[in-house]
């Protein structure tokens, strides 16, 4: 399916014409989407416009998968997006909680409890958590000029 597709350009917001090109849907069937996935919200301006963030734009593409690839009916891939969702918060809250310990010295210590981080299951997350003390860094090096 993602061969097919296009990829997605580093925007902040797409209008409905764009992802229905991105996702290879029309606009009319974005629309009823949302009101079959509660999942998909995009923001709404000045005359009732949609504007879709990646992480919508990645949504529509699996609901489409789901949908058009596997065979799936509506039911079944509402159901499949909000199992997908709920393990994606699980999978959240177990690196949260293992990191939770660790990530206050971050502030203090600097860039020294980064490799205990890159060995724990949350490597993005620890990731993350290293540019965030790199940058407070540069905060103290520029409020010290």
């Amino acid at each position: 399916m993602e061969n097919t597709l296009p990829s997605i350009p580093a925007k902040r917001y797409f209008t409905i014409g764009e992802v229905g090109d991105l996702c290879g849907v029309k606009p009319h069937v974005l629309r009823y989407w949302e009101q079959e996935f509660t999942q998909l919200r995009p923001m709404k301006r000045r005359g009732n416009r949609r504007y879709y963030q990646h992480h919508e734009v990645l949504m529509i593409r699996k609901i489409r998968d789901l949908l058009y690839e596997q065979g799936f009916t509506i039911s079944g891939a509402r159901n499949k997006m909000q199992e997908i969702q709920e393990s994606e918060r699980e999978k959240k809250r177990q690196i949260d909680g293992r990191l939770d310990g660790s990530a206050a010295g971050l502030d203090e210590g600097g860039l020294d409890d980064a490799p205990a981080f890159a060995q724990a299951p949350g490597v993005a997350h620890a990731h993350w958590q290293q540019v965030r003390s790199e940058l407070l860094e540069i905060r103290e090096l520029l409020a010290a000029a």
